[in-house]
C-alpha cells in the first residue's frame, strides 16, 4: 500500500508563505500525476494543484494560480506546495494525492487513488 506523508502546515497570517511538502513511500515516477487539495468542514474537497511527474506540467485552480507553486523532487520522492499571499480563505486541510490521471481533469478527485493524511493549514486576518 502506498503512503503519503504531508508537513510543513501550520499558522501564519494573511500575507505570508507555507512550503508543504509531501513524501511518498515508493518512486513517484510510479504515478503520472500527483497533486494538492483541500477541505473545510461542511464542505466537498477542492483540487488546487497537480504536476504531471514525467514531463513536469503544472495545473491550478483558479483561486490559486499565481499564488502557489507545485513542483517536485523526483530523486527524494517528494512533491511540494509553495504558498505565497495567504488569504483567509486557503485556510483548511491540505491533501496530497497520487493517481493516474486518465480523464484529463488533473485536480479533479477522480484522477487519484492514492492519499495523505492532511496537514492544518490556518491563514489569520
Amino acid at each position: 500500500q502506498v503512503q503519503l506523508v504531508e508537513s510543513g502546515g501550520g499558522s501564519v497570517q494573511a500575507g505570508g508563505s507555507l512550503r508543504l511538502s509531501c513524501v511518498a513511500s515508493t518512486y513517484t515516477y510510479k504515478f503520472n500525476c500527483m497533486g494538492w487539495f483541500r477541505q473545510v468542514p461542511g464542505k466537498e474537497r477542492e483540487g488546487v494543484a497537480a504536476i504531471h511527474i514525467g514531463g513536469g506540467s503544472t495545473y491550478y485552480a483558479d483561486s490559486v494560480k499565481d499564488r502557489f507553486t507545485i513542483s517536485r523532487d523526483n530523486a527524494q520522492n517528494t512533491v511540494f506546495l509553495q504558498m505565497s499571499s495567504l488569504k483567509p480563505e486557503d485556510t483548511a486541510m491540505y491533501y496530497c494525492a497520487a493517481g493516474g490521471c486518465y480523464y484529463s481533469d488533473f485536480i479533479s478527485r477522480r484522477e487519484y487513488n492514492y492519499w495523505g493524511q492532511g496537514t492544518q493549514v490556518i491563514v489569520s486576518s
